[in-house]
């Protein structure tokens, strides 16, 4: 008796534990369940449907200015005008602007060299900080503040008036005859006055550097022209110069593309038009930092 008793003990606690240790199975499967489950979640939201969506158009628009560059023949005196507006109309502004953030960039920087009596080097740190960096980003905010939301306020306000149907019941290409020329305008306009912003950058750096680091003019000039001589191995041009060319050229391209399809996008009259400038602003300087991330990792690794 005792060792039947035993013997179904055994066996129910072997049933116990088997029980309660779950199969191999699904040891591996439960991981590819909780991810659909969540994934499955997250295309619920509204929002994130919207952002999705959102992205993907302004892909699909890029793909179709990028098939319609060779429209720019037939196209050119839309280019020149928008060139002019991109162009010499935000000159000024990247002067002023220019100006100010190699001073403050020198000053900062010098501030504490200075304490180390290291004020000397300010010359390559400015140079380097500008082109690499500080040069196409400012340049591309401002673009996006000024141009971009232009642009998105000009295109928006065809769509809420219906000039974009009448196009296209005329049969005219749409993103031929808006979107291309202004794409195409930022991408070159970018670059040029990017090389300004650097240039003016440095030379109010220069100035802070001779009147409140007592550090000489031409010492200055010299080390930060040396920072920038040395050419990269591609492209016969000093590393960080293109470099910071390349990246302005790219962030041309993207305030252009998300500023027009935020103008295509725009519904609901006046209000629709103050709300996709706004988004165009907001979603072009956002493509701005995290382009500049991955531009910067892939250059400089």
């Amino acid at each position: 008796m005792s060792v039947v008793y035993s013997s179904c003990a055994s066996f129910a606690s072997a049933s116990n534990v088997s029980a309660a240790t779950p199969p191999e199975w699904w040891a591996t499967l439960w991981p590819f369940l909780f991810a659909a489950s969540i994934a499955y979640l997250v295309f619920q939201l509204a929002g994130f449907r919207d952002t999705a969506a959102a992205i993907g158009s302004r892909i699909e628009l890029a793909g179709q200015v990028m098939v319609r560059t060779h429209h720019l023949l037939k196209r050119r005196r839309w280019l020149m005008e928008q060139l002019y507006r991109g162009g010499i109309q935000n000159l000024h502004v990247v002067l002023l602007v220019g100006l100010f953030i190699g001073m403050i960039v020198c000053l900062q920087t010098g501030i504490e060299l200075s304490k180390f009596g290291q004020q000397d080097q300010i010359g390559p740190i400015v140079a380097a900080g500008m082109a690499r960096e500080m040069g196409p980003f400012i340049t591309a905010v401002i673009l996006a503040a000024t141009t971009g939301s232009a642009l998105a306020a000009e295109i928006g306000t065809m769509s809420v008036s219906d000039e974009l149907a009448a196009l296209e019941v005329m049969s005219v290409d749409r993103i031929s005859f808006l979107i291309v020329p202004r794409v195409i305008a930022l991408m070159i306009i970018c670059p040029l006055l990017t090389v300004v912003c650097d240039t003016i950058g440095i030379l109010g750096g220069g100035l802070v550097a001779t009147s409140q680091l007592n550090v000489g003019w031409a010492q200055y000039i010299e080390s930060a022209y040396e920072m920038l001589e040395s050419k990269g191995a591609v492209i016969p041009l000093p590393m960080d110069v293109y470099a910071g060319l390349l990246k302005s050229t790219v962030f041309g391209g993207l305030i252009g593309v998300v500023s027009c399809a935020s103008g295509l996008e725009a519904r609901g009259g006046a209000l629709g038009v103050g709300r996709s400038t706004s988004r165009a602003v907001r979603d072009s300087i956002i493509c701005v930092i995290i382009s500049n991330y991955f531009m910067t990792w892939a250059l400089y690794r």
